[in-house]
């Protein structure tokens, strides 16, 4: 499987996929505690539009100070690994049109689902998670858990790698019927 691995990434198409994919999770996952700062200085904010650019990239720095050392890898490790699984995904479905997309897709999707809740800070704790339990008045729910609800930044990352496991199995078959 390394090996298949080695050989689609080596295709400069699929590397490019992987790394746009992961940049654009990266910077949603990095943005979404900020979200009101970024609209606040877009639309309300009388800075230049150089000055509006060089605030909203400094924000990418947020991953050192926001995050904890634990939140800032699995953040950075769901993104690289749903660029990886995206690409992978695409090189399947171009290898085999006619073919169902199957559990690697279903869990690949999962697994940014829960990558997603996972994204936290070290001062708020778990962002989307949170917030969401908080308007059902759950968010108490999250002090029970061991890691806070960082567990769903962990779940996230595992599911990521099964579902590449299983997408790379997927391309690894042979193309015949096995009924």
């Amino acid at each position: 499987m390394f090996t298949t691995l080695i050989q689609i990434f080596s295709q400069v198409r699929y590397t490019v996929i992987a790394v746009i994919t992961s940049a654009v999770v990266f910077t949603f996952a990095v943005w979404l505690p900020n979200f009101r700062l970024i609209i606040e200085i877009l639309f309300n904010s009388s800075a230049s539009s150089v000055e509006k650019t060089n605030i909203i990239l400094s924000l990418f720095k947020s991953i050192q100070t926001n995050f904890s050392v634990v939140s800032a890898s699995y953040t950075i490790a769901i993104a690289v690994l749903f660029g990886i699984n995206t690409a992978l995904i695409i090189y399947y479905i171009r290898s085999r049109q006619n073919s169902k997309l199957g559990s690697g897709t279903t869990l690949s999707a999962g697994g940014l689902v829960s990558g997603i809740f996972g994204i936290g800070c070290a001062s708020c704790g778990t962002f989307v998670i949170g917030s969401l339990l908080s308007i059902f008045g759950a968010s108490v729910l999250l002090t029970y858990l061991p890691f806070g609800g960082e567990e769903f930044g962990f779940l996230g990352v595992a599911l990521l790698i099964y579902s590449s496991y299983l997408i790379l199995k997927k391309i690894n078959e042979p193309l015949v019927c096995n009924e």
